[in-house]
């Protein structure tokens, strides 16, 4: 059984990530998504909140697709949470040119710390290359509407969240 592993924050989970869970479910027999912790990023949702919202959104997913997709939270080393499920691929969603050289650091250190594990870069649809969830916060924070973002339930916990209507 091939596991790949889609790490991020989903702080909250926009469609660029779904697109990228969608296309990543074509490589793998299960996808885990890790959900890291990452309080240094200061996440508007808690833990439970985002895992909660990344199972609401997959199940969609699974059941188009045909594929496993598990929500796992982690906060260790990206390699070892690779490790803990059991996956041999890292997927990552690339958006610019700018992600590129965050990420070919990421790859080069995971490589280093354990060979097997192979790191895919997906590139996200055009449609979906400018979103980013700390962008999508900002424009619900300011007033704006971010359906074009995100799903219709996200965009009404986000609001919720934030005390929006």
């Amino acid at each position: 059984m091939r596991v790949g592993l889609y790490p991020g924050t989903f702080d909250p989970i926009t469609l660029g990530h779904t697109d990228i869970i969608r296309r990543a479910c074509a490589l793998v027999d299960r996808l885990v998504i890790g959900v890291a912790i990452n309080t240094g990023k200061g996440p508007v949702f808690s833990l439970e909140e985002r895992v909660a919202m990344v199972e609401a959104e997959c199940a969609k997913l699974t059941a188009e697709t045909g594929t496993e997709i598990i929500a796992h939270p982690f906060e260790n080393l990206l390699i070892d949470c690779a490790h803990d499920v059991g996956a041999q691929i890292i997927i990552r969603g690339l958006r610019a040119v700018t992600d590129f050289e965050y990420e070919y650091q990421m790859v080069g250190m995971n490589r280093a710390m354990d060979a097997s594990v192979e790191t895919v870069f997906l590139m996200a649809e055009a449609k979906y290359q400018a979103i980013a969830s700390k962008l999508v916060k900002e424009i619900a924070k300011l007033g704006g509407d971010v359906s074009k973002f995100v799903s219709p339930s996200v965009k009404d916990q986000l609001y919720l969240k934030i005390g929006r209507d």
